[in-house]
């Protein structure tokens, strides 16, 4: 109560930040590891049709990973980008909005070409996200089953 009355009588003035907590660290790695995942739970669950067990936590994994993928992608999407960015890229959020259908979709689902879609869609926006960055985009092959690449910069 006393400083509820104390703070009623200190200057203010507007703080910005880009984010709640502006700590400058984005990075759309986990999006893409979790775009991975999402595909590769998803080729899992062709080949585990025969047990339900498995197939419940094959598919609960990518749930969750489709789920990372959203909030790692709006995070940024929504803490980092600014308008500017908005210029550079004019249907950014066409993008994302497409990345987030995309992964309920992958939520709602078992259709392999929709999770390649995702990851693809992810890694277009880690491309983006690093360009915003003035940095040049490289895609290196990862080690994952699924044979995909992973988009790093130089």
């Amino acid at each position: 109560m006393i400083l509820d009355s104390l703070i009623k009588f200190l200057p203010t003035r507007p703080v910005y930040a880009h984010c709640d907590i502006p700590c400058g660290i984005y990075d759309p790695h986990a999006a893409q590891m979790a775009a991975h995942t999402v595909l590769r739970m998803t080729q899992l669950i062709r080949e585990a049709k025969d047990d339900p067990v498995k197939l419940a936590r094959l598919a609960h994994v990518k749930e969750e990973h489709a789920e990372i993928v959203k909030h790692e992608v709006t995070v940024i999407w929504g803490d980092y980008f600014k308008e500017e960015n908005s210029k550079d890229v004019p249907d950014l959020s066409d993008k994302v909005w497409k990345i987030l259908k995309l992964a309920s979709k992958c939520k709602q689902g078992t259709d392999e070409a929709v999770a390649q879609e995702l990851l693809t869609a992810v890694q277009e926006f880690a491309e983006i996200f690093w360009k915003s960055k003035g940095l040049e985009p490289v895609r290196i092959p990862s080690s994952y089953p699924t044979e995909g690449v992973i988009v790093l910069h130089k």
